[in-house]
C-alpha cells in the first residue's frame, strides 16, 4: 500500500501565532544564552545558578528560566539543593530534549528557489541583483505588516531594536540570525540559509535575504541602505548584512 503524505498549509494566522511563540522564547539575547546554559548543564541549574552567571536579578533568572518552561523548552523540577537535608526545595530546570528541534512553519521551496536562480542568471549581473533584492523586498515588507499589524507606526522604535525584530521573523523563516554590533556598525548575522544549495549554485539568491531585511526595516523603522558584507554561499562562515 502506497502511503499518502499530506501536506498542510499553515494560515497567516497560525502563522503569525507560531512566529510569535518562537520570538517570546528566543527573541531576548540573555534568554538565548540562558537555555544554552541550561543545555550544556548535565543535571541542571536554578535562577540563582543563571543569575549569577549573567549578573541578573535572581527574579529576572527566573521570569526567563519560567519563560522557557512554559514554552515546552524546559522541564522544572523540585529537589533540596547539594549538601542540604532540609529547607524548602528548589526549582531545577533542565532541557526538555536536547533533540529538540524548532521546526520553522515556512520551509523553502527548493524547485523554486532553482527556478529562481536560473532565470536571474540569465540576466545581466546588476540586473539580476536588482531583481532579486526587489523580491526580497516586497516579501519583507509583507512579512512585517503580519508582524507588526497594518497600523503600526514607522520610527517608534530604535534601530537595534527594530534589527533585533527583523532578526527574529528571519529566522522564525529559517534562518538562524541574531541582531548584534560591531565597532560602530549594527548589523545582522546568519549562520544558516534555507537557500541551501540553491544559493550556491547561484549566488544571487543571496540579494533576496538583503531585500527582506530591507523591507521589513523600512516597514518598521524606516529607509536604510543594508549592505551585504559576507555570506556562505561564497564561502564565508557567516551571512552578514550591515544596516
Amino acid at each position: 500500500m502506497t502511503e499518502v503524505t499530506t501536506t498542510h498549509v499553515m494560515t497567516p494566522k497560525a502563522f503569525t501565532a507560531n512566529v510569535s511563540a518562537i520570538t517570546s522564547a528566543f527573541g531576548d539575547p540573555t534568554r538565548r544564552g540562558i537555555y544554552l546554559f541550561v543545555r550544556e548543564a548535565e543535571h541542571g541549574v536554578t535562577a540563582t545558578q543563571v543569575a549569577e552567571k549573567f549578573e541578573l536579578h535572581p527574579n529576572v533568572a527566573r521570569h526567563h528560566l519560567d519563560k522557557l518552561a512554559a514554552g515546552g523548552y524546559l522541564e522544572v523540577t523540585a529537589a533540596l539543593n547539594k549538601g542540604a537535608s532540609v529547607g524548602r526545595p528548589s526549582k531545577h530546570y533542565k532541557v526538555a530534549s536536547k533533540e529538540m528541534e524548532i521546526n520553522f512553519p515556512v520551509r523553502t521551496d527548493d524547485l523554486v528557489l532553482t527556478l529562481l536562480g536560473k532565470a536571474l542568471a540569465a540576466l545581466p549581473s546588476d540586473a539580476a541583483h536588482a531583481i532579486a533584492e526587489q523580491v526580497g523586498k516586497e516579501y519583507g515588507e509583507a512579512m512585517a505588516t503580519g508582524l507588526t499589524g497594518h497600523d503600526a507606526a514607522v520610527g517608534t522604535r530604535s534601530l537595534r531594536s527594530a534589527l533585533q525584530a527583523v532578526a527574529d521573523a528571519l529566522t522564525a523563516h529559517g534562518f538562524a540570525a541574531h541582531a548584534e554590533k560591531s565597532e560602530n556598525t549594527l548589523r545582522i548575522v546568519t549562520s544558516h540559509c534555507p537557500f541551501g544549495d540553491v544559493a550556491i549554485e547561484h549566488p544571487v539568491i543571496c540579494a533576496v535575504e538583503r531585500g527582506m531585511v530591507k523591507g521589513m526595516l523600512g516597514a518598521i523603522y524606516g529607509d536604510t541602505d543594508p549592505e551585504t558584507v559576507g555570506t556562505i554561499a561564497s564561502g564565508d562562515t557567516l551571512c552578514v548584512t550591515n544596516v
